[in-house]
């Protein structure tokens, strides 16, 4: 594959602007939902390196500051829609390490009983409505779900993040229009990390914001951000969310970002152009809330003390995934359709 002029690095010296809208205990909640991401992203790639992860997994490391942002602006109710690169929204939302670190080893003990595996993690009770492997499959399923809320005149928001490939598949153009057509409250975040799997976007797409520079075409307003500053994340999440409860309709979302590993385990990233990598690690979400963190008064150790919590959480969830059975057979059958069980029925 020919290399790429690198394109879309954000500048490090921009920033938001500080204000103290956010507020310390928002600010410490939002850097510790992406240390959780980080650390328990970087045990699933360890453990599959000991052969304790089967199949394949798609990691966010770098991409944190996403889900967190938006994890921390949703509210109980509101309902998560995401993509195989799935276990970061599905942390956002206050899961477990544990389950989920035990659904990807295929534990008793993992969020779906090891059923689902790493592209399919589901909780209904933290509002995760499942992680779709599937290209854009899961837009028009938000878009049902908010139809729903709509209808029943329920308080919640359907957010639903994909990747910027998804932008050229056409049930991204179907969820769109129906969304802006019926104002529905639902939320789209397009997480573009400049390649869809191991194709550049820009390569095969007319424009040049996959996402934002579509949006007119359904009546919504360009929005792209630096998806690598959470404050930015959460400030514009917040936005879209009290314009979906109000009924001015759908929100199109563009978070400018960068993925560390390659599109999985089995992807070395050698398309990348040389320094790409190393420029985009100077934004990384992480380094900057640590830098954000100080700015505004938070003494160092309170932020050591988070990531040494956080590392204590991960090793236990580890030692007690390794230590739990794998599921029992008999499970095999069940939760085939909604009653719970596997029988036909017409």
């Amino acid at each position: 594959m020919a290399k790429t002029k690198d394109r879309g690095t954000p500048n490090p010296a921009a920033g938001p602007g500080l204000n103290d809208d956010i507020g310390e205990a928002r600010r410490l909640e939002l850097y510790r939902s992406q240390v959780e991401i980080r650390q328990a992203e970087q045990r699933a790639y360890d453990l599959f390196l000991q052969n304790l992860v089967k199949g394949t997994s798609h990691l966010s490391l770098g991409q944190e500051a996403i889900a967190a942002g938006f994890g921390c602006a949703m509210k109980k109710g509101d309902l998560t829609f995401c993509t195989y690169r799935g276990h970061a929204h599905t942390l956002a939302r206050g899961v477990p390490i544990e389950k989920v670190l035990g659904e990807l080893m295929q534990r008793d003990n993992g969020l779906m009983r090891g059923k689902g595996g790493s592209m399919h993690l589901t909780s209904e009770e933290h509002g995760v409505m499942g992680s779709y492997a599937i290209i854009g499959a899961h837009l028009p399923i938000a878009c049902g779900a908010a139809l729903t809320a709509q209808y029943k005149g329920l308080d919640y928001v359907s957010v639903c993040f994909f990747g910027d490939g998804t932008t050229n598949i056409g049930a991204f153009h179907e969820a769109l229009n129906f969304a802006a057509i019926w104002k529905l409250p639902v939320v789209f975040v397009c997480e573009n990390n400049l390649y869809m799997e191991y194709t550049p976007i820009h390569e095969v797409t007319a424009v040049h914001n996959p996402a934002g520079d579509r949006a007119s075409a359904y009546g919504l307003d360009k929005i792209v951000i630096d998806g690598n500053d959470a404050d930015v994340v959460y400030r514009t999440a917040e936005a879209a969310f009290a314009k979906a409860r109000s009924g001015g309709g759908p929100s199109l979302i563009e978070c400018l970002t960068y993925r560390h590993s390659g599109h999985s385990r089995a992807d070395p990233a050698k398309y990348r152009p040389e320094g790409e990598l190393e420029r985009w690690k100077l934004r990384d979400p992480l380094l900057i809330y640590r830098e954000r963190l100080k700015q505004f008064g938070i003494k160092q150790s309170v932020i050591d003390d988070i990531d040494k919590n956080v590392a204590r959480i991960v090793d236990e969830a580890t030692e007690a995934c390794k230590a739990a059975p794998m599921p029992p057979a008999e499970i095999i059958f069940t939760d085939v359709y909604a009653d719970g069980g596997w029988a036909w029925r017409n």
